[in-house]
């Protein structure tokens, strides 16, 4: 086929999820000098989300929250996560400096239960790599050796419907991986090339048109509309091509322009286009330094956790810091200090 159809049969794909109630989100790698890594992510959704931090230690034990069958262990990592309405984790960077970011995947199709293979929730999932592994090599040679069947659950508000979501994990190496369960089959991309990741369609067709777009002048045009696919080549472009720095604040400020750049303006409303949704909240994981910074699309300011100044060591206790809806409430600077005691909450059982 040649290289413009397959183009075109890619957008056209692409084209054709619209019609279906998605969400939109962009995640982006960093690679500076130095081995400065840093992973930046907008968080775009139709609905306002309750999204607050929380402190995980070590020595949690845990369960796959998905029926008599599910796949148990006790973490060996502290982590920091960002929770999605109290029932998930859908971001965070544990101790060893392990990212990961749960994201909308329209065409996303879990496996059927085939009555043997351990099984885990989608709400739990990130939480899963968190705890366990410091690389992402570490834990794509687990998911590939010990298989799990991830059990997919309901929208929040939208009885019925189910949440089809891809996973990215990033780490302090630069390495990164996709993980997609696409008709039933787990599909992992694993290398330091996969630094940028949208929503639609599939992450073999988005690789199509981003190899095609390559070939463009990115100085000259750019797709711009909030389309999955534009984010895409819009996102590879500018990583590339923004200042490259060691310096935390630096590096920091050219991922969240990234980030800013192809995000959705708030309150946007496209009625034949509904998985076109406002983007909500950002954050930007520096591997290196350790530093997992947040911002709202609300607020004027952005603030930061520094994850070397926090208690991981086993029996510390859980801990938050209640950021509101949309992550509305106003802070800025350091906050590790804000954080206070609290139970952890449950995840959402899948069954």
């Amino acid at each position: 086929m040649p290289r413009i159809t397959r183009l075109f049969a890619a957008l056209i794909a692409a084209a054709s999820l619209t019609a279906l109630e998605a969400q939109a989100c962009t995640r982006v790698i960093y690679h500076g000098p130095n081995e400065t890594y840093l992973t930046g992510r907008s968080m775009d959704f139709k609905d306002p989300i309750v999204s607050n931090l929380w402190v995980f230690p070590r020595g949690m034990k845990r369960h796959g929250a998905a029926g008599p069958r599910s796949v148990a262990w006790t973490s060996s990592y502290g982590s920091l996560i960002v929770s999605g309405y109290e029932i998930s984790a859908v971001d965070g960077m544990n101790e060893a400096g392990l990212n990961a970011n749960l994201l909308w995947l329209a065409n996303a199709a879990y496996p059927e239960d085939d009555g043997v293979t351990p099984r885990l929730s989608l709400s739990i999932w990130a939480q899963y790599f968190l705890d366990q592994f410091a690389t992402v090599d570490e834990a794509v040679r687990h998911a590939r050796a010990m298989p799990v069947q991830v059990v997919s659950g309901e929208v929040p508000g939208r009885p019925g419907s189910l949440a089809p979501l891809h996973l990215s994990l990033s780490d302090a190496t630069g390495d990164s991986a996709i993980f997609e369960w696409i008709d039933g089959k787990l599909r992992i991309h694993h290398g330091r090339e996969f630094r940028v990741m949208t929503n639609e369609p599939s992450y073999d067709e988005q690789l199509a048109v981003t190899r095609y777009w390559s070939g463009v002048d990115g100085r000259t045009f750019l797709p711009g509309t909030n389309r999955a696919s534009d984010r895409f080549v819009r996102a590879s472009y500018y990583t590339d091509t923004v200042i490259q720095s060691d310096e935390p604040r630096i590096a920091a400020a050219a991922v969240f322009s990234i980030v800013r750049n192809v995000s959705v303006p708030y309150g946007i409303s496209v009625p034949d286009a509904p998985n076109l949704s406002t983007t909500r909240w950002r954050i930007v994981a520096d591997h290196k330094n350790k530093l997992f910074y947040a911002e709202s699309a609300t607020a004027p300011n952005t603030f930061w956790v520094d994850l070397k100044r926090l208690d991981f060591s086993k029996g510390a206790g859980p801990r938050t810091l209640d950021l509101g809806t949309d992550m509305d409430r106003i802070l800025a600077g350091e906050v590790s200090d804000r954080f206070v005691s609290a139970p952890p909450f449950d995840f959402m059982e899948a069954e």
